[in-house]
C-alpha cells in the first residue's frame, strides 16, 4: 500500500518502485518507441500502450511531467476560484492517473472522488496499483472519443488526449465535458498545434456558457494573431534516471512546456493579467510580457516602483500580474 499523500515526491517514489526489476535498456527502448508513436501526426483509434512493460516505462517517463503541467493549470484555477472545491472528478483518457494525482494534491484537505476513464486496460491496471492507498479513485475502461458519455461531475480533466483524436471526436468530447461538468480543465503540449487545440476547446467551452478562469484574464478572443505565436507555459520537472537515459541530458531537471484552459460554469475572478514569457531581468528593471483585458503588452517595472520591483524580480512565467497587494507596493 502507498500510504503517502499525493504529491510530486510520493508519485516519484511510487514510480521508482514500479520500475524496480525492469531492465533499464528495455524501459528506454519502450519509451523511445512510444515517444515516436505519440509524436506522429495521425490520430489513433486504438490504445498506444500495449502491455505492462510499455505502461511502466512510459508512466515513469511521462507521469511526473503530466502531473506538474496539470498541477500548474489547477493552481491557476484555484487562484481564480479559491472557495470552490470539487467533490467529484472525472479524468478522461487519464491512463495511469497523473492528472488525478494532481487533482488530489491541489485539494489535499478534501480530495474529490475520482473516476479515471481510459481505453488501455494495462494503463488502468497500473494506475490502480500506483494509487492504492493514495487516491480515492475508481478505474474504468472506456473508448475515448466522440461516442463517450459521461456522468455528471464537478470537475473534468482532459490532459494530453486531444491530439490522439480526430477533429470531430475532439469537438464531441469537449462538448460532452461541458454538458456534465461545473469545471473543465484541458491540458495539451505547449507546441503551436497543442495551443491550436486548446484555443478550439476554449471556444467551444465559452460558446457553451463557460467562463474562462485561467490562464486568460477574460473570456474574449485570444489576442494572439494565428500563426505568429502561441500561448504556453513551463513546469519544472525533476528528471529521473530513466529521463537521463532516454534523453542523454545532464541536468537534474527539465521544463515541461504546456498549454491549457480552465473554464467554469460559476463566477470566477481571473488574473488581471498574466505573465506570458520568462521575465527579462535587466539592470534596475524587469520586463514583463503580459496578456491582459486589452490584449498583449509589455510592462517595465523599475526600482522607482519600490517594493513592486522586488515582486517583479520574483515573478515567474505564468504568474498573475500585478500581485494582489500591488496597491500597497508603490505602483504608480
Amino acid at each position: 500500500m502507498n500510504a503517502s499523500p499525493p504529491s510530486a515526491e510520493s508519485l516519484r517514489a511510487a514510480l521508482a518502485r514500479l520500475l524496480d526489476g525492469l531492465p533499464p535498456r528495455q524501459a528506454a527502448r519502450a519509451v523511445e518507441r512510444l515517444i515516436a508513436n505519440y509524436r506522429g501526426t495521425t490520430p489513433t483509434d486504438a490504445p498506444v500502450l500495449r502491455d505492462r512493460s510499455d505502461v511502466a516505462a512510459y508512466a515513469a517517463y511521462r507521469m511526473p511531467a503530466t502531473f506538474e503541467a496539470v498541477r500548474g493549470a489547477l493552481y491557476a484555477l484555484r487562484d481564480a476560484a479559491p472557495d470552490w472545491e470539487p467533490r467529484t472528478h472525472t479524468d478522461v483518457g487519464g491512463g495511469t492517473g497523473a492528472a488525478s494525482w494532481a487533482v488530489a494534491e491541489a485539494w489535499e484537505d478534501a480530495p474529490p472522488h475520482t473516476t479515471v476513464l481510459d481505453w488501455a486496460e494495462p494503463a488502468l491496471a497500473l494506475g490502480r496499483e500506483l494509487a492504492a492507498g493514495a487516491l480515492d479513485a475508481e478505474w474504468r475502461t472506456a473508448r475515448i472519443g466522440g461516442a463517450l458519455r459521461l456522468a455528471e461531475t464537478d470537475l473534468v480533466t482532459v490532459s494530453y488526449v486531444l491530439k490522439e483524436l480526430t477533429e470531430g471526436d475532439r469537438t464531441a468530447l469537449v462538448a460532452e465535458a461541458a454538458r456534465v461538468a461545473q469545471t473543465v480543465v484541458i491540458v495539451e503540449p505547449g507546441t503551436p498545434d497543442g495551443y491550436e487545440r486548446i484555443i478550439a476547446a476554449r471556444t467551444l467551452l465559452v460558446d457553451a456558457g463557460f467562463t474562462v478562469a485561467a490562464p486568460c484574464p477574460h473570456s474574449g478572443a485570444c489576442p494572439i494573431v494565428p500563426g505568429t505565436d502561441w500561448c504556453h507555459f513551463a513546469a519544472r520537472v525533476s528528471r529521473s534516471s530513466l529521463h537521463r537515459q532516454v534523453k542523454g541530458g545532464s541536468l537534474p531537471y527539465e521544463d515541461e512546456k504546456y498549454s491549457y484552459v480552465a473554464a467554469t460554469r460559476f463566477p470566477v475572478t481571473p488574473a488581471v493579467s498574466r505573465v506570458t514569457r520568462r521575465p527579462q531581468i535587466r539592470k534596475g528593471q524587469v520586463l514583463l510580457d503580459l496578456c491582459g483585458p486589452d490584449g498583449l503588452a509589455r510592462d517595465t517595472v523599475t526600482k522607482r516602483h519600490g517594493p513592486l520591483y522586488k515582486q517583479a524580480r520574483d515573478a515567474e512565467w505564468g504568474d498573475p500580474w500585478p500581485p494582489e497587494t500591488s496597491d500597497d507596493l508603490g505602483r504608480p
